[in-house]
């Protein structure tokens, strides 16, 4: 693979602010601290009213302690941010940081600034910003490697066609100059990774072929990222094809690369498929994960239908034989193979002291079917006679704290709503907020 970029700047330029006037001064506040809303909030209507946001920037950064200040720049580069109208502050905030005492030098976050600058048409900075960073690791190859490496992820993620093909030659070029094979091994690994989330899959499938003409044996991981961007096009003839290579070469096709069929299917409403795949799974003892029932029930419209239209009406179903005999053919089929699967147990646990529930992990329609699961298997238990009657009994469901608005858990809402409408026992934590709790004896009595 041979490709071309253009000649490097090698003078950092922060351009003058761009002042974005409007008469909504609202802004999106997800997943931050409430240090680094009340940062985005002041950027936000400092920009609306012309006011100086390198004083909001140097304030911000001086009071904030290092994981605070970092939070809040990865925020703003992340390519799925909703701070679209201050995200072009990034640079300013970057450079502050780096006057910071605790400040150390990361590729990671230099390549996803450089990816971000070079989306938003700041090309000349983000070529400033790389020539930088070169000139700092020219006498080391493999942290050089590893830089050129991010950058490719980079400009991927944020789908910058010619950050990322400026990137791209920059690696290639190093990979064919160098006799390192851990640095051909990294660099190959992310050259297919980004083609394949650039959406050039033939390419990234080609880069595989050549691996194996220089003597490196793909391993997993470049396996995955072509099937799964074949999946994610609707190209299953060739998804499968790229997994009967996996199965020919010995390369194993385990829960993760069995999770993005299974997604790839999902985003295509191909049930039936899905349904095959996991009888696949099933036969070669291929274990699910949460992930496999987030990807399966996320993709059953009746299921999210349901949970959806709940807030207005008692719309979904409260035991498992309900909900069943309430979705399609098509989605009872799947609902089965998971509910065969080992990932109750996997999150559940059973003693003398408690028996716990842990909800971390799962979407909305994933907890849903989990927890009616879980009361046909207390009562079960509690049922049997000769177990033991935990102490107390506690389904972990987080705050909200990863949600994608900070501190609103759709996960607790749903378990709220489950125990209110089941006259169940488990009350809010007062200790912690993102667990419900209730003696053993009193769940006992409730269910049997």
């Amino acid at each position: 693979m041979h490709v071309s970029f253009p000649p490097q700047s090698h003078t950092l330029h922060v351009p003058p602010h761009h002042r974005r006037r409007s008469n909504d001064r609202r802004i999106e506040i997800t997943a931050l601290s409430k240090q680094g809303q009340r940062f985005f909030s002041s950027l936000a209507a400092t920009a609306v009213i012309g006011g100086d946001e390198n004083r909001v920037i140097k304030k911000f950064v001086a009071a904030s302690p290092k994981s605070i200040a970092l939070e809040a720049l990865s925020t703003l580069l992340s390519p799925e941010s909703s701070h679209l109208r201050i995200s072009g502050l990034a640079l300013p905030l970057y450079l502050k940081i780096t006057e910071a005492s605790w400040f150390e030098w990361n590729p990671k976050l230099v390549a996803n600034l450089a990816a971000s600058l070079d989306k938003q048409g700041q090309c000349d900075e983000s070529e400033s910003l790389i020539s930088d960073s070169i000139a700092k690791l020219q006498s080391r190859e493999r942290e050089l490697a590893l830089f050129y490496c991010e950058l490719v992820t980079s400009h991927s993620k944020h789908g910058s066609n010619r950050g990322f093909d400026c990137s791209l030659a920059r690696l290639d070029q190093l990979l064919r100059s160098s006799s390192s094979v851990y640095v051909k091994k990294q660099g190959y690994k992310a050259m297919v990774s980004g083609l394949a989330e650039m959406g050039r899959v033939k390419e990234a499938e080609e880069l595989i072929e050549e691996m194996r003409g220089k003597g490196i044996r793909p391993s997993q991981f470049e396996f995955r990222c072509v099937l799964y961007a074949y999946g994610k096009s609707g190209m299953f003839a060739d998804m499968q094809r790229i997994v009967g290579k996996m199965e020919t070469e010995g390369i194993e096709v385990d829960t993760v690369s069995s999770n993005m069929i299974l997604s790839s299917f999902g985003a295509r409403s191909a049930l039936p498929e899905m349904a095959t795949w996991l009888q696949k799974m099933r036969t070669l003892r291929i274990p699910c994960s949460i992930r496999t029932y987030n990807s399966v029930l996320n993709s059953c419209p009746t299921i999210t239908s349901m949970l959806q239209s709940s807030a207005s009406s008692n719309a979904f179903p409260i035991s498992i034989q309900e909900f069943v005999n309430n979705v399609t053919e098509a989605e009872a089929v799947l609902v089965g193979h998971l509910v065969g699967s080992e990932v109750l147990n996997e999150a559940m646990s059973w003693n003398a002291s408690e028996a716990k529930l842990d909800l971390h992990g799962m979407h909305s329609s994933s907890a849903y079917v989990i927890i009616l699961q879980w009361m046909d298997e207390l009562r079960e238990r509690f049922s049997s006679g000769d177990g033991v009657i935990p102490a107390e009994v506690v389904v972990v469901c987080g705050s909200g704290k990863h949600s994608s608005v900070r501190g609103q858990s759709p996960v607790k809402r749903l378990v709220k709503e489950i125990v209110v409408r089941t006259g169940s026992p488990l009350r809010i934590d007062r200790k912690n907020k993102g667990c419900f709790i209730a003696k053993g004896k009193v769940v006992k009595e409730w269910l049997c």
